[in-house]
């Protein structure tokens, strides 16, 4: 394939500033609706943490809750995203959308939701997940997969018919955004690009355009 010569003009949509609510998360709300449309995978975002020695790292997590107050997911918190958000409350947010040739990016500050809610939502998944939660070391070194099978399989049977209780170590996030960027292509490469920025004075959100 040839990568420099690989080229898409973007016509579908606008981004205008009076179109954009007072809020940027009924923005994120209105365009998930529309990716979701087309897509069961449009709440997946990649999230971009720092570890200790500087170095971002990504990977990509599913959104299970937006609220005025900010965007919830759940992994391992032993997992390496979960040390470096204990180390580094900072983070970053993106979701991409090239179906509706839209993005946008967040950034923020994460932290642990309660441990009811994390039982709530852990409750509710399918107890093929909640058994994965359980057997899965995340992040650590797995010389053979049939270790993990195994694992399964032993707590498959443990806890046959019975409830399957959340293990410490998993949990949600929610994370707190302080600006938010809305991208929309547009032909020619002359991309519409608006930021909302949130005022430290009284939490309004201020909104701007960029350059593309």
């Amino acid at each position: 394939m040839s990568y420099e010569k690989a080229r898409k003009d973007y016509t579908k949509h606008v981004l205008l500033e009076h179109d954009c609510p007072s809020s940027p998360a009924i923005l994120l709300d209105q365009w998930l609706h529309e990716a979701h449309s087309d897509s069961i995978d449009s709440n997946a975002m990649t999230l971009s943490t720092v570890g200790q020695n500087g170095q971002p790292s990504s990977r990509i997590v599913l959104l299970r809750e937006l609220t005025e107050k900010g965007i919830v997911f759940y992994t391992n918190y032993n997992s390496q995203k979960g040390r470096e958000m204990a180390e580094n409350e900072l983070v970053s947010i993106n979701f991409f959308w090239p179906w509706i040739e839209r993005q946008v990016r967040i950034g923020g500050k994460a932290s642990k939701i309660s441990a009811f809610s994390s039982d709530e939502y852990f409750n509710s998944r399918p107890r093929e997940s909640q058994i994965g939660a359980i057997a899965s070391t995340q992040s650590q070194t797995l010389k053979l997969r049939e270790t993990l099978e195994n694992r399964v399989t032993e707590l498959t049977s443990k806890f046959e018919g019975q409830d399957i209780p959340r293990p410490e170590n998993w949990g949600g996030y929610i994370i707190e955004p302080n600006y938010f960027e809305f991208w929309q292509g547009r032909a020619s490469r002359l991309h519409d690009r608006v930021r909302y920025d949130q005022s430290i004075e009284d939490g309004q959100w201020l909104i701007s355009r960029l350059y593309p």
